[in-house]
Formats: structure tokens, C-alpha cells, sequence
């Protein structure tokens, strides 16, 4: 079986417009929550709107990776997944002519894909009929639209699909791409997510749901996983994209090997279509076979990058995940030392490009020692018992890292990535 490692990263989110920057501002505990400003949401009254918020990335022009003419072609959840998968494979300094095409792939997901085409396209539909539609419409709107143009763009002719299980849809993405590798069929694939869902039907929809945070007043402390003030989650655009190579191959090209991905484990909770297990039975069983796949015990674990939403139950139900598979190794009470974050709460929740964009800490922190932090983490609840990291980073050496992504649907994914030891 291949061993699979990292060798590139790419990312644009609501505090960083690509991957360094994203972690610089991680680990300074900067958040990026701001009340929105989109000429979309105004033909409405203000008073429709009990949501204000949202991750909204600004100050950044597409047109800075890709030509205007492709941009006015694309889908914004599109442009931003192309922008970090062109980021990624700079970063790994991968040329793709001088690869075996059929030997390299893409997995890249999202959890509603080209949203924003399919608002604009129903408002065209009813105003001026169906003729004058865009030709570009369904290429646009479909999940898998970039997993199709990234392999297009750089050529790629092996495997490639786009996985879309809400908020959980990069975790799988990267799991799959990942294994893969491991059966042979790659030597490289480009995996990860991207979501642009800041628009007036999901965020409206997530409002009339009351799953969104209304702490308008204060757009920086809205987002507080764990706290018990926490009133929902808070909506944000972004995409992040790895490029996961086998070791075989990485070497053989001399790339900068930034940590292995060790393993993987998906499940589904079967429960309801929305809301988590209130045992986390699920999570804990993808925390359970992920560390089995990986070839670890539980207490081998450093840090754990929760999915951390700010949902009340949410929260709730992964705090009982952790603790029932961890157990005295995550206890504060008991001595543990296992140390788990929030990313969250300083981006908001990029839905299907969360597990993506939260790989970024979960890397970094592995080749840096240093724990982003849970920032608004000024009341914990109450039966936590875990050391979430409040509000400041946390310089701890960590040799394996657990990445948590979990999806409307009951969909379950944990990553496990490891420090290279070779």
C-alpha cells in the first residue's frame, strides 16, 4: 500500500487570500466575520433580515490568477476552488508536462456547488423567459464544476470527482483522493473543497432555520464554538485545495514533503437529516476507525481540529464524541493533554470547504508546533473538560493531528495526518 503525503496547498478564505496568509492569521486569532455588504441582499427591507453577518472575503480580485473573460464564465464557488488549486500546485512545484496525464486526479467538493447561477438563473427564468437563459448555465451551477475545469486546466486525465456531502464534502474529498493513492491508481491528486453559499437563499434558508448566529452587533464574537453564549453558526465563503502525492513519487521529484496523510475513516450517523447524534456516536466512530486505519492508539493524538460549528447541539454532541473515544487522555480533570480547537470561530463555517480550509491549521500546526486557537472561548461549557485553547495560540509540539468535518445528512469524516518521518 502507497504511503500518501502532502505537498502542496492552496487556499482564500475570509482572512487570508491564500494559504500562508490564511495560517498567519490563524494563528494570530484574527477573525474575519464582518456584517456583509452584497448589492444582492438590498431589494429586500433591512428588517427582513434578523442575519447581518456572514464571512464575506473582501479586498481580493479574482482576475489575480485567472483571465476576466473565464471569471464572467465561472461561478464564484468555481473561481475560488480553481484559485486555491492554483495556488496548491505552484506551491508543490509540480509540472504537469512532465507527468503521466492518466496518472494524476482530482477530487474537489462542495457541499450546494454554483448557487449564486442558480439565484441568478430563476430570476431571469421568471422576468425574461426561458430563451434568454445563459448557455453557461449548467455548467456553472454543477457541484462538479471544478473538478472538471482543474482537470482541464492542468491537463489531468486520471481519476476525478467531486463529492458533495454538505459540510463534510472536502473531508471526503481529501479521504478519497487519499485512498486513491494508496490503491495504486494516482501517483497525484488535487483534492479539497470550495463554497461561495454567502447569498440571499442560503443564508435566508439557514436564517428561517435558526442555525445562524444574529449577534450582529458584535460580527467578531459571533463565532464561539463551545461557549455556552453560543447562539449558531456563522456563514462564510471559501475553498482550499491539497495536493496529496505518493511518497514514492514525491520523492522521486524532490518535493518538499509537508506532513503524510495517515488515514481516514467515514460513517454515517442514520439518525436525522440535520441534526448530529446527541451521543456523537457517529463522530466517535469516525474518530475510532480513522485512528485504526492510521495505526494509532487514542493518547498518540496531539491536537484535534474540531468541526466546532457554534451550533448548541453540535458542539454538545462532538464534546461527548471526543471524551468517549480520547477518555482520560482528553480530560483536563484526569491530566490529558490532548488539545482541540475551533478554527471556526475565526472564519465562520465555509460548509463543504471546511475540512479543506481547516486542513491548513491541522498541517501547519504539525510543522510549526503551534495550536491555532478557539477565539470567543470565554465561557466553556460547562462539562467540556477539555483544554480548547481559549483565545490565544498555544506553541505545543504535535506529531499527529485528527481533522473533524461532519455534515448535514449524518455524514461523519475524520482525517489523520502525521509529521514525515521519512
Amino acid at each position: 500500500m502507497q504511503r500518501v503525503v502532502v505537498t502542496g496547498l492552496g487556499g482564500i478564505t475570509n482572512i487570508g487570500h491564500d494559504a500562508p496568509s490564511i495560517w498567519r492569521a490563524m494563528s494570530e486569532g484574527r477573525s474575519g466575520i464582518s456584517v456583509f455588504d452584497l448589492p444582492e441582499f438590498k431589494q429586500w427591507p433591512d428588517d427582513q433580515w434578523s442575519v447581518k453577518i456572514a464571512g464575506q472575503i473582501r479586498d481580493w480580485e479574482p482576475t489575480s490568477c485567472m483571465d476576466k473573460r473565464e471569471v464572467r464564465r465561472l461561478d464564484r464557488f468555481a473561481v475560488l476552488g480553481i484559485t486555491a488549486s492554483i495556488e496548491a500546485v505552484a506551491s508543490s512545484g509540480i509540472d504537469f508536462s512532465k507527468e503521466n496525464d492518466a496518472r494524476c486526479g482530482v477530487v474537489i467538493g462542495s457541499g450546494v456547488g454554483g448557487i449564486q447561477t442558480i439565484e441568478q438563473s430563476v430570476l431571469v427564468l421568471h422576468e425574461k423567459g426561458p430563451r434568454r437563459l445563459s448557455p453557461f448555465t449548467v455548467p456553472r451551477l454543477m457541484a462538479n464544476a471544478i473538478a472538471g475545469d482543474v482537470a482541464i486546466r492542468f491537463g489531468l486525465r486520471g481519476p476525478s470527482s467531486a463529492h458533495t456531502t454538505a459540510c463534510a464534502s472536502s473531508g471526503h474529498s481529501i479521504g478519497d483522493a487519499m485512498r486513491i493513492i494508496r490503491r495504486g491508481e494516482a501517483d497525484i491528486m488535487l483534492a479539497g473543497g470550495s463554497e461561495a453559499a454567502v447569498s440571499p437563499l442560503c443564508l435566508g434558508s439557514f436564517m428561517t432555520m435558526k442555525a445562524l448566529s444574529t449577534r450582529n452587533d458584535e460580527p467578531q464574537k459571533a463565532s464561539r464554538p463551545f461557549d455556552v453564549d453560543r447562539d449558531g453558526f456563522v456563514l462564510s465563503e471559501g475553498a482550499a485545495v491539497l495536493v496529496l502525492e505518493s511518497e514514492e513519487h514525491a520523492k522521486a521529484r524532490g518535493a518538499e514533503i509537508l506532513c503524510e496523510l495517515l488515514g481516514c475513516c467515514t460513517t454515517t450517523d442514520g439518525g436525522h437529516i440535520t441534526a448530529p447524534d446527541p451521543e456523537g456516536a457517529g463522530a466517535a466512530r469516525a474518530m475510532s476507525g480513522a485512528l485504526k486505519d492510521a495505526g494509532l492508539n487514542p493518547e498518540d493524538v496531539g491536537y484535534i481540529n474540531a468541526h466546532g460549528t457554534s451550533t448548541p447541539l453540535g458542539d454538545k454532541a462532538e464534546l461527548t464524541a471526543v471524551k468517549s473515544v480520547f477518555g482520560d487522555h482528553a480530560r483536563q480533570s484526569k491530566g490529558g493533554r490532548l488539545l482541540m480547537s475551533s478554527t471556526k470561530s475565526m472564519i465562520g463555517h465555509c460548509l463543504g470547504a471546511s475540512g479543506g480550509v481547516e486542513s491548513i491549521a491541522c498541517i501547519n500546526a504539525i510543522r510549526t508546533g503551534i495550536i491555532a486557537p478557539t477565539i470567543n472561548l470565554d465561557t466553556p461549557e460547562p462539562d467540556a473538560d477539555l483544554d480548547l485553547v481559549p483565545h490565544e495560540a498555544r506553541q505545543a509540539p504535535v506529531k499527529y493531528v485528527l481533522n473533524n468535518t461532519f455534515g448535514f445528512g449524518g455524514h461523519n469524516v475524520t482525517l489523520v495526518f502525521a509529521q514525515y518521518d521519512g
